[in-house]
């Protein structure tokens, strides 16, 4: 069985978007920075190394409902980019959706699938239909809080960027003490790749 792996990118000051989100300004007004290891071409070698395995390994994905208006909008993803960005969508896994009432209307119906019953369940579901990968909880903040908080996750990966927003949607809000053990460092020029290991109990 896989792991639970809350990842999520990060600016220095606990940012995970800027200031201004809304369906035009997904990440906030100028929050795509925080995602400059993934969005700007060329990506560096290690940055790519970090997405394409993450990628590969990952079965199925967690969201929450205000990431998941964002993704399934008009300039979300499509079939030709989403989850892992540039890798190969036909291949791209199903994503479980925290809300509390499924949408009238989905876009991209053939994957996503809707759970009101709250994260826990939203992880149960995904770990059962992820096999031998990992659950990605990718985000938002609140949902990756909630999931640190009822310790659903084996690792936390954080993408720290080079960047102080002063405002936006803080990270950490929910989750209260939490022990992790540092397992990988990578760094690029655009960000600092972390691995932690969540200590339970």
């Amino acid at each position: 069985m896989g792991k639970v792996i809350a990842d999520i990118s990060m600016s220095l000051d606990g940012y995970v978007t800027a200031r201004g989100v809304d369906l035009e300004h997904g990440l906030g007004i100028g929050g795509e920075a925080i995602h400059a290891w993934v969005l700007e071409q060329p990506r560096s070698p290690v940055d790519d190394a970090v997405l394409a395995d993450s990628f590969t390994r990952t079965g199925t994905v967690v969201m929450g409902r205000r990431l998941y208006d964002i993704v399934d909008g008009p300039h979300g993803w499509s079939d030709d980019i989403g989850y892992g960005y540039d890798q190969n969508q036909s291949a791209a896994p199903p994503c479980y959706v925290v809300t509390h009432q499924p949408p009238a209307q989905v876009r991209l119906a053939h994957r996503f699938r809707f759970v009101t019953e709250g994260v826990a369940e939203a992880v149960a579901q995904a770990r059962a239909a992820a096999g031998d990968k990992d659950v990605v909880v990718m985000g938002g903040a609140n949902v990756v809080d909630q999931c640190l908080a009822a310790a659903l996750v084996d690792e936390l990966h954080l993408h720290l960027s080079p960047l102080i927003l002063g405002g936006g949607t803080r990270l950490f809000e929910l989750a209260g003490p939490t022990t992790l053990v540092q397992r990988k460092v990578t760094e690029s020029s655009r960000a600092t790749h972390l691995v932690y290991e969540v200590v339970r109990g």
